[in-house]
Formats: structure tokens, C-alpha cells, sequence
């Protein structure tokens, strides 16, 4: 029974990914969630102990943010900041007790300061950076890490073979996992952490 029900669920979070994707594609970025594999090695970079409010950036239906709960982050410690308000519904109703607000994700501090958030232990994000300008790219992770201490991760996953944003010395350093083949298509974790 939790089985099927875990089934339909799943479908039911693809088919409003697809329709989300098929309406505005540019801002869905992807024609279904993250697959569990990928939820489970971005939330891995996180530490629940870390003071401060985990942020993750476009949950879209709550793939990763099922992941951050199961690895031990408490719900009102955690930020979904979802620019689609039919997605940022879902997870409200999904997920009680977890804080989520509809904004523009590339307005982080804004969104950090409307959300009354002054500590970020880290950032995770499931955000179409490619389909975006490389400056306005940069101006996100430059704002993420204004808000992180020395050494907590931004976290973002793709499907490209190059990083979203290039490292930057004395700014921040880069790691990237290997492939994740269980996911569908095959996609990376990229790890931003500032110096």
C-alpha cells in the first residue's frame, strides 16, 4: 500500500513537472524532478549539526527536499524559495512545518531578508543555471556566498560536462561528483564552497 502510494506520487510529481516544463520551459528547466540518487548526494553535502538555515533554491515538486528531511535537517530549519507558485504550493502542502516562499531565487538576499533570515548553513539548488546569462549566474553564487561562512557549500546539480559558474581563487573552490547514472538523464553535483 505505501509502496503504491509512493508510486503515485512520483507520477503524479512528473506529469506537473512536464506541464510546468511545457509551459515555460526556460523557467522549469527539466521535464521532471530529481531522481533520488541526485536528491541523496546534493542533500549528503549538508550537515544537519551546521548552525543556521539550510536554503534550497527551486524545489520544484520536493525531490531534494525530501532528501534534506531524511537526512536529518528539521523542517523549520530549512528555506524553499520556489518561483512557480503551483510548485511552491505542493511542497507546503507536502512538507508541513517547512518554510517556503514564492520569489525569484536570483534575488537571494532579498528573498533571505523577506524570510527574516540572517544565518545560512548552507545552499542547495536545483535551479536551470544554463538557462540563464553567465553574469547572472555569477551574481547568485557571489550573493549565496556573501551569506555563507568560510567553507559551507552552495550546492547545484546539471547535466552539462562544464560547471555552471567557473571556480574563482580567493573567492571560492569548486568539486564535482562523478556521474550519476541512476539519474535520469545522467547529471553532477557541483559543490561551491568559500575560501
Amino acid at each position: 500500500m505505501a509502496e503504491a502510494k509512493r508510486v503515485r506520487c512520483h507520477y503524479s510529481d512528473d506529469l506537473k513537472f512536464l506541464r510546468s516544463w511545457a509551459a515555460k520551459p526556460l523557467t522549469t528547466g527539466a521535464v521532471s524532478p530529481s531522481g533520488r540518487w541526485l536528491a541523496r548526494a546534493m542533500a549528503a553535502a549538508v550537515d544537519p549539526a551546521w548552525e543556521g538555515t539550510v536554503v534550497e533554491l527551486g524545489p520544484g515538486t520536493g525531490a531534494v527536499t525530501a532528501a534534506l528531511l531524511a537526512r536529518g535537517v528539521a523542517p523549520e530549519r530549512l528555506l524553499a524559495i520556489e518561483y512557480n507558485p503551483d510548485f511552491a504550493e505542493h511542497i507546503r502542502g507536502r512538507f508541513p512545518g517547512l518554510g517556503v516562499t514564492v520569489g525569484d531565487a536570483y534575488q537571494f538576499g532579498d528573498a533571505l531578508q523577506r524570510a527574516g533570515i540572517d544565518k545560512v548553513a548552507a545552499v542547495v539548488s536545483s535551479l536551470p543555471l544554463f538557462t540563464q546569462p553567465p553574469l547572472r549566474r555569477r551574481r547568485l553564487l557571489d550573493e549565496a556566498m556573501t551569506a555563507l561562512d568560510p567553507g559551507r557549500p552552495f550546492i547545484q546539480f546539471s547535466y552539462a560536462l562544464v560547471p555552471p559558474v567557473p571556480a574563482e581563487a580567493g573567492r571560492w573552490t569548486l568539486d564535482v561528483s562523478g556521474w550519476i547514472v541512476r539519474n535520469l538523464p545522467p547529471a553532477r553535483v557541483w559543490t561551491y564552497r568559500k575560501a
